[in-house]
Order: C-alpha cells, then sequence, then structure tokens
C-alpha cells in the first residue's frame, strides 16, 4: 500500500545492515534489489516484513538471485508507471495524526509549533489527496507547495521520519488556515485558529475545512446553539456526531467498551457509537436516542481547536444541509453553507476527492469511508475479467475489482440526490484511473429503477444482475473470507427489489456466492402508501394488526386525525398495496406499538428507538411464531398488480380501492437473476402473527416498552436461530443486511446460533448495510467466472 512508509522503512533497514541497491514504486508493488553478504540478506529478509510500519499489509513476497553488481550505497528511486497491470496499485487510506506530530505540534521549541498541517511518513492525508499514482508528492494537492530548504532536508534525510513523507509541510512552505464571514468574505485575522475557537465558545456555528470535506460544528454542550443547527441545517432529529479530545473526553459523554476504545483511538478514529451518558451533552444532540456518536481528532487543526476549547466536546456534523453530500470544494462549499455557518475556518490545500467520517459500532462498521477505503478486500475467486460494481442506491458505495482484488471506494450517499449522484459517477471514473481497472463489465442491483442500475445501462458494457440479498450475504461471505463453501444466508433489511411483485427484507438464503436458493422468509404483510410507509411507521403497525386479525382501528387516537380514514382502510384491508416481508418494516411497526414515533425523519430512526429501548429491563419471555412449511403447489409466488412501490391514495387524491386479484403465477424470483437455482422446495414462511399478537397483548396490558422492545428482540434471534436449524443446512451462517447492524439483534442472534453449533458470521471490514453491495456484486460476479471455468 503505498503513503505507508515502506520504502523509506527498506532504505533504512538496507542502510543499517550495510547493504547496497534500491527500492522504487512499481505501481503496484515496491521494487527492492538488494546486495551484500548472505548473514545480511538473511536479515533484511527477516526483518523486511517483521518490522515493517505499522501501516502497511504485505500480501506477498517474491525474490529471485540477480548477478552481483558490485554497487555502492542505497537509495530510493523515482516510481516506475510502466508495467502495472489492473488493480496492482494500493492506495493507503487517511490516517490519523500520531504520537510524535503531535508532541512536536505541542512543542513551543519545535518549527511546526501549532502548525495545522502537520504530518509525516505515519500520518497525514493519502486518499483524499491524490490525484494519480504512483503516490509521490506530485501527483497529490500538495503539488502547489514547494518545499522549503528545512523540509526538503527532512524528505531526503533517510534517518528522518519524513523521509519521502509525501505530504510534508511546514509553516514557511506549507498550507495556511483562513477566516471567512457569513458571506463567504475572506477576514483579515492573525490567528484564525483562535478566532474560531472564541466563536465557537460564543455558541456562533463555524464551519471547518477537514480531510474530506466541511464540517459543521458547534459547542456541544450549547443547547441553543445545537438547536440553531439543526434549524438552519434542515435537520430534525437525526443524531450529530460529537468530537472529543482524548479517550477521558470519550468516557465523559459515552460508555466505550474494549472494542470501542481501541477502534476510537486507532488511526482510522471513525465515528463510534457509545451508549450514551445522560445530560453530558445537549439534549438535541441525539434526540430519543440511547447511542451517542463519538470521535476523536484526527487531524492537527481538531487537536489545536479541541485545545483552545480546554476538551469541550463539539458537534461535529457534515457540512451540509440535510441529506445532501458533504460539501468540499471552497466555492461550493461558501455557496452551500451560506445562511449555516457563522464562520468558515478553511486553508487553501485542496480535496481531490470527497470523503466523510467512517461510523462503527464496537468492531463492526456501519459507514466504511475515512480512515478504512479504500483498503483492498480480498474475492473467495478472482475475476476472469476486469469488473465494475454499482452497489445500491441508498449508503452507495461502488467497487472495482481484477483478479482477487476489490476496491470498494469511501461512502457515497443516497443516489435519489444529485449531488450524491455526481459524486458517484466521478468515484466511478476515478478509482478506474487510480487501479487503471477498465471494466469490461458492470454488475448491478435487479432494482430497474435504480439510479446506479440506470447508469450501468448507458456504460454500454456487459451487465449482470444480482438479486440485492443474494448481494447481501456474498458480501458477508467475501468480507470473512470464507471461501466458496456454502452458507446459510439470514438477510434482515428494509427494501429489496424482486421480480414477483413483492418488496423482499426478511430472507434466508442458502447457497454460495454463485448460487442461492430462497429457503425462507417472513410472511408477507401490504405496504401500505408504498415509500410512504417507510417514513410513516403508523402505517406498518396498522397492516401487522390487521394482518393479525387484531382490529387496528384502535390506533386511531395516536395517529394524524387527516390520517384516520386511511387507517380506517387498513384496518379494513381495503388499500390495495404490494405485499413486503421485510424485517425492517416488522421494526417499525412493533416500535410504534411499544410507544415509538408515528413519523420518522431518517432511516431506521424507529428501529434505533426500539434497540435503545430493549437495553433496558426487560424480562427473559418470548413471543410467538411458527415455520410453516409450503405446499408444492404453494411454492409460486403470487403478484398482485400492479407491482411497484405507490404513491398514498390519500396524497393523489384518490379513492381506496380493492386490491386487484393476483393477474400473473411466477417461480422464485432468483431463477431469472444471476446467480440462481432452482428453489429444491418451496420456502419455509416465518409466521409473524403470533408474535404481533403477543407485543399488541402487552401493549394493552400497559407493560413498558423496554420489556415489549426487549423481548421483540429475544424472539428475533429465536427466529434466526430457529429457522437455520429446521433448515438442516450448511452450519455457517452469514448475518447481514442493514438490520444487523443493530447490535444487540447480532448478539442475540450470535448467542443463539452458537448454543446450536451453527458458525454464525457478521461483518468487519464492509457494512452490514447497502454500503457493501458493491463487493457482493463483485463477489457474486467471481464466484460465477469460477464456475463457468470449472464447466469449461
Amino acid at each position: 500500500m503505498q503513503g505507508v512508509g515502506f520504502r523509506p522503512h527498506v532504505h533504512q533497514l538496507a542502510t543499517r545492515l550495510g547493504l547496497s541497491g534500491f527500492v522504487r514504486n512499481r505501481l503496484g508493488a515496491v521494487e527492492i534489489e538488494i546486495e551484500g553478504d548472505r548473514a545480511a540478506l538473511d536479515e533484511f529478509a527477516r526483518c523486511l516484513v517483521a518490522q515493517a510500519p505499522a501501516l502497511a499489509a504485505v500480501d506477498r513476497l517474491s525474490s529471485a538471485a540477480l548477478p552481483v553488481r558490485g554497487e555502492a550505497g542505497f537509495s530510493i528511486e523515482a516510481s516506475r508507471a510502466a508495467g502495472a497491470g489492473p488493480g496492482e496499485v494500493f492506495i493507503s487510506p487517511d490516517v490519523a495524526t500520531c504520537d510524535a506530530c503531535l508532541a512536536e505540534l505541542f512543542d513551543p521549541r519545535d518549527r511546526r509549533h501549532r502548525y495545522p498541517f502537520i504530518n509525516c511518513t505515519h500520518c497525514g492525508p493519502r486518499l483524499t489527496i491524490t490525484t494519480a499514482v504512483p503516490y509521490d508528492r506530485a501527483r497529490t494537492t500538495m503539488a502547489g507547495f514547494p518545499l522549503c530548504a528545512a523540509c526538503r532536508a527532512e524528505y531526503e534525510d533517510p534517518r528522518d521520519r519524513r523521509f519521502h513523507a509525501q505530504p510534508i509541510a511546514c509553516p514557511a512552505c506549507g498550507p495556511r488556515l483562513g477566516l471567512r464571514g457569513a458571506g463567504g468574505e475572506m477576514l483579515e485575522d492573525g490567528d484564525p485558529l483562535r478566532s474560531g475557537a472564541r466563536a465557537l465558545r460564543d455558541g456562533r456555528i463555524v464551519a471547518i475545512k477537514g480531510l474530506g470535506g466541511y464540517h459543521l460544528a458547534c459547542d456541544a454542550r450549547s443547547e441553543a446553539a445545537v438547536a440553531e443547527l439543526r434549524r438552519r441545517k434542515g435537520r430534525l432529529a437525526k443524531p450529530f456526531a460529537v468530537m472529543v479530545a482524548d479517550l477521558a473526553g470519550a468516557e465523559v459523554v459515552g460508555e466505550p467498551s474494549a472494542e470501542s476504545r481501541a477502534l476510537i483511538e486507532g488511526p482510522a478514529r471513525p465515528i463510534t457509537l457509545l451508549p450514551a451518558r445522560p445530560g453530558a451533552v445537549a439534549p438535541s444532540v441525539a434526540p430519543d436516542n440511547a447511542w451517542l456518536g463519538v470521535m476523536l481528532p484526527y487531524t492537527p487543526l481538531h487537536h489545536l481547536l479541541l485545545r483552545e476549547l480546554e476538551g469541550r466536546p463539539l458537534v461535529m456534523t457534515s457540512g451540509n444541509r440535510s441529506d445532501e453530500p458533504i460539501a468540499y470544494e471552497d466555492d461550493a462549499a461558501l455557496r452551500q453553507l451560506r445562511g449555516v455557518a457563522d464562520l468558515f475556518l478553511t486553508h487553501d490545500r485542496p480535496i481531490h476527492l470527497r470523503c466523510d467520517d467512517s461510523v462503527a459500532r464496537g468492531s463492526v462498521l456501519l459507514r466504511r469511508s475515512r480512515g478504512f477505503a479504500p483498503a483492498p478486500v480480498r474475492l473467495p475467486a478472482p475475476l476472469a475479467r476486469p469488473t465494475l460494481a454499482v452497489g445500491g442506491q441508498l449508503k452507495c458505495t461502488i467497487a472495482v475489482g481484477s483478479g482477487h482484488g476489490a476496491f470498494v471506494s469511501h461512502h457515497l450517499g443516497d443516489l435519489e440526490y444529485f449531488e450524491a449522484f455526481r459524486a458517484f459517477t466521478a468515484a466511478i471514473e476515478h478509482y478506474q484511473r487510480l487501479y487503471r481497472i477498465h471494466p469490461e463489465r458492470v454488475v448491478h442491483d435487479l432494482h430497474p429503477d435504480y439510479a446506479s442500475t440506470l447508469h450501468a445501462r448507458e456504460l454500454g458494457v456487459e451487465l449482470i444482475g444480482v438479486q440485492h440479498h443474494h448481494a447481501h450475504v456474498a458480501s458477508c461471505v467475501a468480507d470473512r473470507e470464507l471461501g466458496d463453501r456454502p452458507v446459510i444466508g439470514v438477510a434482515f433489511d428494509g427494501t429489496g427489489f424482486s421480480p414477483d411483485g413483492t418488496v423482499w427484507g426478511g430472507e434466508v438464503l442458502v447457497g454460495t456466492c454463485a448460487r442461492v436458493r430462497r429457503a425462507a422468509h417472513l410472511r408477507g404483510v401490504p405496504l401500505p402508501g408504498g415509500e410512504q410507509a417507510i417514513r410513516e411507521p403508523w402505517r406498518m403497525a396498522a397492516a401487522y394488526l390487521a394482518d393479525a386479525g387484531v382490529d387496528a382501528s384502535e390506533l386511531e387516537e395516536r395517529i394524524d386525525p387527516a390520517r384516520r380514514p386511511l387507517l380506517a382502510a387498513i384496518a379494513g384491508r381495503r388499500l390495495r398495496a404490494p405485499l413486503t416481508s421485510s424485517a425492517g418494516r416488522l421494526f417499525d411497526a412493533v416500535a410504534f406499538l411499544a410507544g415509538g414515533p408515528a413519523v420518522v425523519s431518517y432511516e431506521a430512526q424507529a428501529a434505533m428507538w426500539l434497540e435503545g429501548m430493549a437495553r433496558g429491563p426487560g424480562e427473559p419471555y418470548e413471543y410467538g411464531f411458527e415455520l410453516e412449511a409450503r405446499a408444492p403447489s404453494e411454492g409460486l409466488l403470487r403478484a398482485a398488480q400492479p407491482t411497484s412501490l405507490q404513491r398514498d391514495p390519500l396524497d393523489a387524491g384518490g379513492e381506496f380501492q380493492r386490491a386487484a386479484q393476483p393477474t400473473s403465477l411466477q417461480r422464485d424470483p432468483l431463477e431469472a437473476g444471476a446467480g440462481s437455482q432452482p428453489a429444491a422446495q418451496p420456502p419455509l414462511i416465518i409466521d409473524t402473527r403470533p408474535l404481533i399478537r403477543g407485543v399488541w397483548e402487552d401493549v394493552r396490558r400497559g407493560r413498558p416498552p423496554e420489556v415489549v422492545a426487549a423481548r421483540f428482540h429475544a424472539t428475533l434471534a429465536q427466529i434466526v436461530a430457529d429457522t437455520c436449524d429446521r433448515l438442516a443446512g450448511p452450519r455457517d451462517v452469514a448475518l447481514t443486511g442493514g438490520v444487523f447492524c443493530n447490535a444487540l439483534l447480532l448478539e442475540a442472534s450470535t448467542r443463539e446460533l452458537e448454543a446450536r453449533g451453527f458458525r454464525p458470521w457478521a461483518h468487519r471490514r464492509v457494512p452490514a448495510n447497502d454500503g457493501g453491495l458493491s463487493l457482493g456484486q463483485l463477489a457474486v460476479a467471481a464466484a460465477l467466472d469460477q464456475e463457468q471455468g470449472r464447466s469449461g
């Protein structure tokens, strides 16, 4: 991986051992020619990997004997761009400021004292400043800052920590801070940093330029400042992240576990979700949420700001208006954030690639971006041809692959927004150029209306469509390096397209990356109003109650009176709507029944509320459910018309209509997609009606939300384990899909599966949610290539 100090390490090791030769980048490889006596060569070979820089990852090491040249001395030669194949270059993620640089930053005797852009071979910007490969200063956004004599001496000194550190800079030759007013005007200020800190202390909102874009910051303890930021940004309830000075500060606002401590202090420095300590920050930071996103400073500028503020926690949220991608270009940021920020603390080092903060909980990534992307993931099988995978619609990532190498992009956002789609197309071009992968085919989701699918069709190359949940399972298999052995894939998420006219989301698939069958799924219930049901959980609660034979009209006191005619139609089962097996919608329904929100303003808001409730006092009791085996004639899936998600009839001003009779019979839709196989038997139906009746009975008896939530989570974990038991299939179980971002469900399901002799696998390097789809799509393509190679 380039940019981690491997060549300086080689130089220093060879010099220490008195060996001669050279080292150079050759795109995907570090090429070393070394000569000397046998004992020194053996010691060099032993130490080369054993003492490699902490950020280095050696994939393979090969060597060959050469004639002795009698050279004197050891050198670092210029990088060579020729001779590397596709996917043979590895760019380092951005790395948080190291301890050695921090010591200099706060040392008054050091020439880089309080310099906001201090870095060395072991830390600093990488991906976000790289414009081309090989990774040298001339191919980064630092090319416009010529080195001064002092920095040049460090850069060329093999004994120096900054030997060949490409982003090296100092106050004499490097980037500089600047301060702009609310209208974008440059302010004459002798110390922009202290002025920015003073504004934050006074309750103002400051836009701060970071590694991959702008943040909006304010005092996290000031309710007035946080509430005003919400108002200006247009973000009603979605939690804000908080930056604290150090681990001690994290312990003040949250409760980090051992896993969280290692992650929050590591070189990636993601936003890490911690159980929140009540009253530690303003209520509006994370309203009605048991979790708080906490991160430590990862740039010198952040460290300096927190020091100026004497450790006061800061809200540090993406610099955008609600749902737009993070602003990263200076002129665009000034336009987009005008009216939101009171001041702009900016600098003149360009950001080449927009990159959001990563988000994690425990050891599980929820968003893979800064600090992790674009570290490669090894595919279970090699790709026969260079391939692009375009992911899904929400939490989109793209991936390019060649051979065994998969390079998954940073988080790109939700493609329903134009700016996110622009970032998506720009990322495709950038990653293709960086890795010299020119795709001969594109893998995409089966949903015909996803922006990613539509773009794939415009590229003019071979297309491979992969069903959404198949890609989820393959993503987990690739992430955990399970190879080509068969697995049970439990794919629980919000929605995924299927050609049978229903909306999938509670699926149990059995097979390999190449081929799967739908072995079981949650019972389908109506999705009232289509996508509107995602934003209004009360609709799903009514649909589930009606399906369970309960009078849903009893909910009318908890919903907007204007929606009561719609509730009556749902309760009377008179509303035409597609069916869904979505586990995410089941969470929404139970959350509302237990006392959660009727309307949500961000994805998974109701589910997060329910998980937070479940961490309170509960009872060791589970609700009922049934596993129904279909008769062979019921193995055909009925598709009601129309088959697409519909608008709410109230929104259109129309009248309620009775559901149309089924007009077509289709076999398992996986048979129509890539990597499908005919179902050996009809899928099991996981009947949730007893569960819903149990929840409703508890609610009517006045049991607290904590009890209902705990029982629901325990029941769902039992459903996972019982279904796997009933299938009597493989012993490896991949737990995937956005619902398994729920730590409580993941822990309970893992525990239940292990107790029954299964080997459960959860995601580690890519998210379980749609951020991992692109990796899964590549894994399916590679597995199909391997299968065709065997048959050929």
